[in-house]
Parts: structure tokens; sequence; C-alpha cells
């Protein structure tokens, strides 16, 4: 495979705190919002250069740098300070230059070469070259598990050659397509050669050196950072809408923990954009003042995920059974926001090679009794099933807003028998017990725009296995095949393939779809997602 050059409720509160996340452990999210009008845009040369563009965030991790962060709000931050070898069409998915004018792949997707643009620098004037490729991409791996989306991008990587100043070979110990959609994510977003040296506790408060439109100015935890527009960038991707340097002078991110306060803020002027209005003010800003953009998150859709390691879950009976007990349409319509939508894969819809499987996701409580009386659990004095002197109870470890999410899910299976226990827990607990293997069920999404995604997650080799199974099985195998294909119309019919087997034998309950809504005032203009439903604003400015 090649590539040529080209250039071209409770909604109130269920909404509001879907803001926090991070990627699974760490688990990327947003909020939902209402659609007021539709969010303004103008041709490239009537845009007006300077001014500040202030943004409101729900959370701070503590951390801006792009190898490290997985949460939404900080990459709002930090997706802005970093050019990528490529970059991903929104609308089709397809992989174009940006860093990177061209690039080869051979035909296992074990060996990925490319060629440089020339000319384009980091913030400090030090050239992008080869060589700079390489030490991020070892940095990146050296980070570990610290760099939390990365880790999986690079998982596998066997070596790096510098070919020539301009050209650079990237080789994996085991066919990996997805990487070419990986260089295109602020993840592996290049920084300074010289930042490779910064410290881990550093880079996170932004002290580091980037390749994209802005630049650090400052970042202080729990309250903000700013960005400033840097001069002399010239290297925009095709997906942009002109070219030179950003129109914003800075871009300043503000911590605004509470949705009421986010609401008033925009409203008063406070602040120019969020994503963080609750449904149910979202119809305070369908006015002429306002706009808002929807976008579906791609990647994995929020799911209970089952510790098959566990005897109970282990069985395919009972988590099909609580797969079919769940009533996806009443929770999206009485808890959350217009634009998050019932679950109908395990794949979100923006994301390529997406397909509808809502037949196969059909809420049937009476086939969920039917297979629980098949497994031998039968319902006891309380409701509950039981069998061998066993409740048919679970417990889900979570950290992820809103709860009234889990507790509609717990209400709906216990009309079938199963006993749901809640458990909130800080991230960090939440890890520590996925790590261990000590949970019932965990709950969460992932952000990506691959469906390689779906192997990160469900393989009993990925890096982000939920499941905890640990024989290699069909759906395994289905996840292998898929991640070595580079032809599109083959790797679909397998990722179809993988898809439909998640549900059919309940390695994925999902749950609902996430989207992510931008609010803004009228006078913020072209501000606008990615390919991944991350926040772009190089095209954005102030009309005054």
């Amino acid at each position: 495979m090649s590539h040529t050059p080209h250039r071209t409720p409770l909604r109130a509160r269920a909404a509001a705190l879907i803001a926090a996340a991070g990627a699974l452990t760490v688990v990327l999210t947003a909020c939902a919002g209402g659609t007021p009008a539709a969010a303004p845009t103008t041709a490239a040369p009537s845009a007006v250069p300077g001014g500040n563009l202030t943004f409101a965030i729900s959370v701070d991790s503590q951390c801006i740098d792009p190898q490290q962060v997985g949460n939404n709000d900080a990459i709002a931050i930090a997706r802005q300070t970093v050019a990528s070898l490529t970059t991903q069409d929104p609308e089709s998915g397809e992989i174009l230059p940006w860093l990177a004018d061209s690039w080869t792949v051979n035909d296992d997707a074990t060996s990925f070469t490319f060629t440089l643009r020339t000319g384009a620098t980091y913030a400090d004037g030090e050239p992008i070259d080869a060589a700079s490729v390489k030490t991020n991409f070892e940095a990146i791996q050296a980070l570990g598990a610290k760099s939390t989306l990365g880790s999986s991008y690079l998982a596998g990587l066997k070596s790096i050659e510098v070919v020539d100043p301009q050209t650079v070979t990237i080789d994996f110990s085991a066919p990996s397509a997805q990487f070419l959609q990986a260089t295109s994510t602020f993840t592996l977003g290049l920084l300074s050669p010289a930042t490779a040296a910064v410290s881990q506790p550093d880079r996170c408060l932004g002290k580091y050196v980037g390749s994209g439109p802005f630049s650090v100015q400052s970042y202080t935890p729990n309250q903000g950072a700013v960005l400033e527009r840097r001069t002399g960038y010239d290297w925009a991707p095709p997906t942009a809408a002109h070219t030179g340097d950003a129109y914003l002078d800075t871009i300043t991110y503000v911590v605004i923990p509470e949705s009421g306060n986010r609401t008033g803020s925009l409203q008063s002027g406070q602040i120019d954009a969020t994503t963080g209005i609750a449904a149910t003010d979202a119809p305070l800003f369908q006015t002429d003042g306002f706009w808002a953009l929807n976008r579906a998150n791609p990647g994995v859709v929020y799911n209970l995920y089952a510790n098959q390691s566990t005897p109970k879950l282990a069985d395919k009976a009972v988590r099909q059974a609580i797969q079919k007990g769940i009533d996806r349409e009443q929770i999206t319509s009485s808890l959350l926001g217009p634009d998050d939508t019932p679950a109908v894969s395990p794949l979100s819809s923006s994301t390529p090679y997406f397909t509808d499987l809502s037949d196969d996701l059909v809420y049937d409580p009476a086939a969920s009794k039917k297979l629980l009386d098949g497994a031998g659990w039968t319902v006891g004095s309380d409701g509950i099933r039981e069998k061998d002197g066993e409740k048919l109870s679970f417990l889900v470890t979570y950290w992820q807003a809103p709860k009234e999410v889990l507790e509609l899910v717990q209400q709906q299976l216990r009309q079938i028998g199963v006993d749901l226990q809640l458990k909130f827990a800080a991230i960090a607990d939440v890890q520590a017990a996925q790590a261990a293997g000590d949970y019932d069920f965990s709950y969460g999404n992932l952000t990506r725009a691959d469906p390689d995604v779906l192997r990160t997650v469900f393989s009993s080799q990925g890096t982000n296995n939920v499941t905890k199974r640990t024989a290699i099985d069909p759906i395994d195998e289905l996840l292998a095949s898929q991640a070595s294909i580079t032809d599109r119309a083959e790797r679909q019919k397998v990722v179809d393939e993988a898809a439909k087997l998640l549900i059919s034998d309940a390695y994925s309950i999902p749950i609902y779809q996430l989207s992510t809504t931008i609010t803004a005032a009228k006078k913020v203009v072209d501000l606008k997602f990615e390919a991944s439903s991350r926040l772009d604003f190089y095209d954005a400015w102030i009309s005054e």
C-alpha cells in the first residue's frame, strides 16, 4: 500500500457530569447538549486574525502533555500544540498527509515508511526530520503506561530506522494496520527532541515544545491554561480551511467544574465556548446569539465489560441474558441528551468500518429469563435468581458519571432476576481493581477513530483488555486478523464479523453512544471537530 501526496433527565446532572473522562481505564468522554443554530463557518479569506477565545473545561487532569493525556478536556488543550505525521478526514475516515508528504505500508502491515515534508520546524526552530520522529516514538515507548494511548498505538514496536533526513521506517513485530491511523492522533503528535529529556511531571505542567499552531504560554493546575499563536506555522493539513498561522492570538482555558456555572458564564460572556452544557440548559442557547455543533465520539461505545475470569460471567448464557435485559432506548430518552443515542454496535456510528447491528441488540427480557432458566438460575423469594445457594449478583466498579445510567440498568436487570450492585471509586482505585481482576463488571467507553479499538479492549491479548479472558478464542483470531489487513473492503468484512460475534456471544454489552456538543457564542467562528471528535481551534476566529 502506498500513498501519494495531495492537498486540497436527570438530564442536567447526567449530561453535565459526563464531561469527566480518561482512557479505559482511561475512558474518553464529553458532555452532550442541545442543538441550537448551526455552527457559523466562513471562507478563510474573510477571517479576521487576532483576539482571544475563552473556553471552559469541566475537569483538570493535572497534565497537558499530548503524549500522556487521555482526558477529553486535557486533549482540548494538547491537540492544538502538536502536528502529526498524518491527518484523518472526519467524513470519509481517509488518512491524508500532514507532516508526512507520503508513505508506504508493506503487505502485512508490519513496516511503515514515511517521507516527511521539508521546511517544517518545532516551535524552538529545530527541524522536523526523521531523527526527531524516532526520538518522539522512542520517548513514548519509554513512558510505558504513563502514555495511556500511545502505549497501545506503539504496541509491538520493533525498530525505527532513519533512512535519510526526511525518511523514517517504523517496523512492528506483528501486523499493525491501526498504526497508520494512529499517526494522525494527538498522542503521536511530534514534540521537539529536547522535550524527551524533560521529566514526566514537568511535561505534564506544559514544559514541552510542540510542532503545532499554538504553544503553551502558561498552565496552572485546577485553574486553566493559556496557549499563544505560534508565528511561522505553515504546514496545516488538507482538512483545514486555511494555511499559515492560526487566527487567534491566544486561547484561554478555564476550569469550571459546576455545570450551572458553565451555563451562566457562557450566557454572561465570561466564556466564549464550552462542551460542558447540560442537556436541560441547552434550550437557553437556542437563540441567535449562540450556536451548537454535535458529533458522535468514535470508538467503543459505553459498555458493561464482564470479567470473564469469574465463573458466573464465563457463562455465555448469563452474559447474553444481561445484554438482552437492558432497555437502551429508555436510558437515552429518559436520562441523556437528544444527541446521545442507544448503542447499535460495539462501535459508534462515527467510527470508520461501523455497521448498524441494532437487530442484534433488541431489548428482550423474556429471552433473558429463558436463558437464565436454561442456565439453572431460578428466581428466589426476593426476586433475585440463585443456583447452588449463590445469588446471581454482580458488582460494577465505576468512576464515570452519570451514575443514574447505571442505576437505571440496575433496575432493568432486577426485573429479570439479576442483582447489580454499584460501587463508585476514584479512577486510581478502579484502575487498580481492573489490574488485579478484582471486579465483576467495569464500565466505560474508549475513543478511537479506527476499528482496532475493538482489539485493544476485547481481545484477550489487548492492551486494555477488561474482559479478563486468557484463552485465545475465535474473537481474538478475528480481531488479530483485521489488524493485518490494509485492503478496506476485506478489512470491513472481518470487522463486521468480529462486531457481530462480540454481540452474539455478549463479549460486549453496549449501552449508549456518546457524543460531544460544542456550544458557543455567535462571534466564535470555525471552532470544529477533527476525526476523533477532538476540538480543533486552528481555523477558529472571533467575529466582533
